[in-house]
């Protein structure tokens, strides 16, 4: 129950952050151009930390075409998954009674 209420929490910073990034940025910035807004080196930092950490499949195939998306479609996306997880977590319940009477 607990996890479930931490994953709602977090899910609503995603909706906070997707609504911020819509707002403050233009419409369509990819979000690989509001990376590189952060920094020079930030770009190249996230692309070493995927390709040492999984693969060089996974940056190509995954990292690339997220990258190319607009920047508030990342935490919309995040926000979806772990509201789905804190709905699951919340509506799952022990086993249902017998409703039957006992005579």
């Amino acid at each position: 129950m607990i996890f479930a209420r931490i994953l709602a929490v977090i899910s609503a910073g995603f909706v906070v952050l997707a609504f911020a990034l819509a707002i403050m940025l233009p419409p369509e910035m990819p979000l690989i151009q509001a990376i590189a807004v952060l920094g020079k080196g930030a770009l190249i930092w996230v692309q070493d930390a995927v390709r040492e950490s999984v693969s060089v499949w996974v940056w190509m195939n995954v990292a690339v075409p997220v990258l190319l998306r607009p920047a508030w479609l990342l935490p919309t996306a995040l926000a979806l998954v772990t509201g789905g997880a804190a709905v699951t977590l919340a509506n799952r319940g022990g086993p249902a009674r017998s409703r039957r009477r006992r005579s």
